[in-house]
């Protein structure tokens, strides 16, 4: 009978056990999203069958730790056991490469948004799986961070100032990648850190004071960079240092002869740069240092005895130098007197060398001159000729006004190379016409010469007409007064850019018009854009229920609002250079005959000179971009919001965000402010999914808002949350849910 209840309150425990520990369905529903994020690389295949519980898997490339439920370390490497990762190529000009890199749809900005949901996460290490862009400003929202290790990818850029908000980071390891920049601002900050190691990257300036390196670091690996100028002598006050390699950099000057005598040191790299000088012979090493390597440099004179190769433990190499010591294996003296002096000599012909070729090089610099002077003669007549004679091509010509483009933040040389980077484009342009030029009188005919009756709409940006092209397609066509700064020719490349953004969930622009009839006006161009006309109607209409007939359910708002982020999220990344002022409002989104939303009125800052002047503050084209970017996900969290509330929110707008966003707290005090229809059609779950993502939107920090990648995600969470609340009670049951 004892054993009977023993074995009873073993199982009841080991089942407790079991289901405490299981992974949190949200948390597991992250871990696929990132999976998809990235590509569904073959060592993640064994995530195929989602019933199991992903803490308990784990194979020699990827492994998973869970705490009460929650995942707090996620390893997956792209390489097997018995390789070692290394740097595929070396260069890398931050396009995605075909079999290196993931591809043209990654966004490392999508990719930590999604980490960021792993809100116990303490160790993330993604070795050699092809990752590439810059590390975003919202790294800080991996607030609960200690280990990172993102090596061997393809990361390139500086870091973040916001990468120092990581308060609880301990290691970082970017190694093997492209990074550039100084060394990174406000290292300091991070006072848990004890390992940094940025090898194998772009790094260049100066090292870093003592005093901008956090007092607990223990490991500090800085070789195959760029950097240059002297090792500080503060480096010698590390008392917790363990390792240091600073090879294969441009270092120069004396070496500090306390970094030997740091009593937890034991390991010292400092081979392949260009230290001068001797070391003192009374320099002592700490009793923990196990391997040097002062090698290829221009040390001269003596070793001190500590670094004797004849002391036991410790491994001691100082070829390539000038030093006295084992002089078959150094360079001659004056090799490194004139390297110490900055000059780059070969050290086998130090003396005749220079007699020998000044006269050569004398030469060579006549005829040099010569020639350059016979080019640029012949260059500026070429030059003089087709300016005259052909005027200039649109790319110089494009060059020429680069200014314009600091009022649209599109900069001269992405203008003429811009170029689709989501697959998202190709879809776009299936079963949709070509775009086309249309003539003057075409529009006239389309509109019987644009009589009053055929206005339709007219805003900030210009008139709207509604029109039928002689094959019967009704049209819509909005009218732009656009700035003559712009000549004819820059006008086209711009409009040839607008016409590639080609998306199911875009009003289609099927072409346009440039008219020279402009009877009392010469410091302007007329141009007619050419869109296809959707007939249902605009989004608040059909959420005011003027007819009830077509009243939307929640399910149906959650699809037009998918199909209006995709939109949106195709024009931040579907083209480079991305679209970012986008006038997002629910009244720009229309409805065809199928129900499908499709955005109107975007990317028209490209081309309209009237669309408001973002830089006038003098801020750069890099801050311009990011903020507009944030004013979309700012003005989308008011189409969320009128989408839960009703129409009336939008009139209220600030208003509302201080009064009665509170309202949404709880399930009672949303029957108070949310849509009835919502809330008769909705489950809970989803609903909070929204209210969620929506209070994001309106964060008072920029950086805390959401990028579109992340408002996508949540609206596809709640469909599918949604769609399985509607499922029969049977299949539900079912799935165990």
């Amino acid at each position: 009978m004892a054993v009977s209840r023993f074995s009873v309150l073993f199982l009841a425990l080991l089942c407790c056990f079991l289901f405490t520990n299981a992974i949190q369905p949200s948390q597991k529903q992250v871990l696929l999203q990132i999976r998809k994020q990235l590509e569904y690389p073959k060592q993640l295949d064994f995530w195929v069958n989602t019933n199991d519980d992903l803490c308990y898997l784990s194979s020699p490339q990827v492994n998973i730790t869970c705490e009460n439920n929650y995942v707090t370390e996620l390893k997956i490497r792209g390489y097997d056991l018995d390789q070692q990762p290394m740097k595929v190529s070396s260069n890398f000009d931050g396009f995605p490469i075909p079999s290196k890199t993931l591809s043209q749809n990654f966004s490392m900005d999508s990719l930590i948004a999604t980490l960021s949901r792993l809100t116990s996460l303490k160790v993330l290490s993604l070795v050699s799986l092809g990752i590439w862009g810059p590390l975003p400003n919202k790294i800080q929202r991996l607030y609960t961070i200690e280990y990172v290790d993102l090596s061997y990818n393809f990361l390139y850029g500086s870091f973040p100032p916001t990468f120092t908000r990581l308060v609880s980071l301990k290691s970082i390891n970017v190694d093997g990648n492209y990074m550039n920049g100084s060394f990174p601002d406000g290292v300091d900050l991070l006072s848990s850190l004890t390992s940094l190691s940025l090898s194998d990257n772009g790094f260049s300036g100066q090292l870093p004071d003592v005093t901008n390196l956090p007092n607990s670091l223990a490991i500090l690996y800085l070789s195959k960079n760029s950097f240059s100028g002297q090792i500080p002598v503060k480096y010698g006050q590390l008392n917790h240092l363990q390792e240091l390699d600073v090879s294969y950099n441009s270092l120069s000057g004396v070496i500090p002869p306390s970094l030997f005598s740091l009593p937890d040191v034991t390991y010292l790299n400092l081979t392949s740069n260009k230290l001068s000088g001797q070391i003192p012979s009374q320099t002592q090493c700490g009793s923990k240092l196990a391997l040097v390597d002062i090698s290829l440099n221009r040390f001269t004179g003596g070793l001190p005895s500590c670094l004797s190769t004849f002391v036991n433990n410790r491994s001691v190499k100082y070829d390539g130098n000038c030093l006295m010591v084992d002089v078959k294996h150094q360079n001659p003296s004056s090799y490194c007197v004139e390297e110490a002096r900055g000059v780059e000599v070969d050290p086998k012909n130090l003396r005749e060398s220079g007699k020998r070729k000044s006269p050569v090089i004398l030469v060579g610099v006549i005829v040099g001159s010569v020639l350059v002077l016979v080019l640029l003669a012949f260059g500026f007549v070429v030059g003089f000729r087709k300016f005259c004679v052909g005027g200039l091509s649109d790319e110089k010509l494009l060059h020429k006004s680069v200014q314009d483009y600091s009022t649209t933040s599109y900069p001269s040389d992405l203008l003429t190379s811009a170029r689709f980077v989501s697959d998202a484009a190709k879809l776009g342009k299936e079963g949709i016409p070509a775009h086309k030029l249309f003539s003057f009188e075409e529009l006239k005919d389309a509109t019987n010469n644009f009589h009053r009756s055929t206005l339709i709409g007219e805003g900030s940006s210009g008139k709207i007409y509604k029109g039928k092209l002689a094959n019967g397609t009704d049209i819509a066509i909005r009218h732009l007064t656009v700035s003559k700064k712009y000549t004819i020719r820059n006008l086209k490349l711009r409009l040839d850019l607008f016409a590639r953004l080609r998306h199911p969930n875009l009003v289609c622009l099927l072409g346009h018009c440039i008219s020279d009839e402009i009877p009392d006006d010469n410091d302007a161009n007329k141009v007619y854009l050419v869109y296809e006309y959707v007939h249902n109607g605009n989004y608040p209409s059909v959420l005011a229920g003027n007819n009830p007939a077509d009243v939307l359910k929640w399910e149906d708002r959650l699809r037009v609002l998918t199909g209006v982020a995709k939109a949106v999220h195709f024009l931040h990344t579907g083209i480079i250079p991305g679209f970012f002022n986008n006038r997002l409002k629910a009244n720009n989104i229309l409805l065809n005959e199928n129900g499908m939303a499709k955005l109107s009125d975007y990317g028209l800052s490209i081309i309209a000179e009237d669309i408001k002047q973002e830089d006038a503050n003098g801020e750069g084209v890099e801050s311009w971009q990011m903020k507009n970017l944030e004013d979309d996900v700012y003005s989308f969290g008011f189409i969320l919001l009128e989408s839960l509330v009703g129409p009336s929110a939008t009139s209220r707008k600030e208003e509302f965000l201080m009064n009665e966003m509170a309202s949404f707290e709880t399930e009672d005090q949303r029957k108070n402010v949310v849509d009835p229809v919502v809330l008769s059609s909705c489950s809970q779950e989803s609903l909070s999914v929204i209210i969620s993502i929506t209070k994001k939107c309106f964060c008072s920090d920029s950086w805390a808002r959401p990028s579109f990648e992340d408002v996508l995600w949540h609206l596809q969470y709640a469909a599918q949350v949604q769609a399985n609340a509607q499922r029969p009670a049977e299949t539900v049951l079912f799935m165990g849910c």
